[in-house]
């Protein structure tokens, strides 16, 4: 009888303890459905113009007036096109030349100082990953004027962060040991760098620069909405225009670009790595 009476406490314990969960989760979703109800009201009820709409005829029409390609632009998508490519792809080669000194700096077991170069180079990555890259490019473009070296450069110090952050992760989880015989056998700094630290670290380096690669195909596509060149420039231009077919032809010249660089960064990484 003490046994039974024991496995009903213990269930009847069991039963409060799963209703009291049950009781704190439904709390849970119901101040997040809650939250997520008065976003949606202050950012989109509220503040949208829903006059300006024009009902569901007005949104149709809207959409139709993209529908209708223009055709005769697709020679001047040419250029562009191939400007943007070459924009994500020395961008890319160009941030990579600059994480190295950064993901060194920032990297706790290879730095030269923990106290001062060490917090240098943390900061670098987090600067390069805090300012967008339109941000970039709108400093860029003030320093050097129009054209597709704003956008390059601006793509290359976007990419500092992420690649130099990864870079220096992978620096600070290596194993030790190489290091340590190739130092202990006399080996300099850069010895020890070529031969202990970068075979372990060039798998993850190698998959960061073509992700990063294929990322900065995405932001060379809209580097000319702030005078950077590329199809980003011939869309501002067409949506100066009112050419709402030719906006639609450059947004599908930006889609297969960035096709492209999916089936390229694919190969690449199967090939290489």
């Amino acid at each position: 009888m003490a046994v039974s009476d024991t496995q009903t406490a213990s269930l009847s314990a069991q039963i409060e303890l799963r209703n009291k969960r049950q009781m704190k989760l439904a709390l849970i979703w119901g101040g997040f459905l809650l939250f997520a109800g008065w976003c949606i009201y202050g950012t989109i009820i509220e503040d949208t113009d829903w006059s300006r709409i024009g009902g569901r005829s007005g949104v149709w029409a809207s959409v139709g007036r993209y529908i209708q390609m223009d055709w005769g632009l697709l020679p001047e998508l040419v250029v562009p096109t191939i400007e943007t490519f070459m924009m994500a792809s020395v961008g890319t080669v160009l941030g990579c030349v600059f994480s190295l000194p950064v993901a060194w700096l920032g990297a706790a077991n290879v730095t030269p100082s923990k106290l001062v170069l060490y917090p240098i180079g943390r900061f670098l990555m987090v600067l390069s990953r805090s300012v967008h890259e339109i941000v970039w490019a709108l400093i860029f473009v003030s320093a050097v004027g129009l054209g597709a070296l704003p956008g390059v450069l601006a793509i290359a110090m976007r990419s500092v962060g992420f690649i130099s952050k990864i870079t220096a992760e992978a620096i600070e989880n290596i194993d030790a040991k190489p290091v340590e015989a190739i130092r202990a056998t006399g080996g300099n700094e850069f010895q020890v760098m070529y031969y202990g630290i970068l075979p372990q670290i060039y798998p993850v380096v190698l998959a960061t620069v073509i992700f990063e690669w294929d990322i900065n195909i995405r932001r060379s596509a809209v580097m000319g909405l702030v005078g950077a060149g590329g199809l980003g420039l011939l869309f501002f231009r067409q949506m100066n225009s009112f050419n709402y077919g030719g906006v639609t032809m450059v947004i599908f010249a930006i889609l297969l670009l960035i096709i492209l660089g999916e089936v390229i960064s694919h190969f690449l990484r199967k090939a290489v790595i």
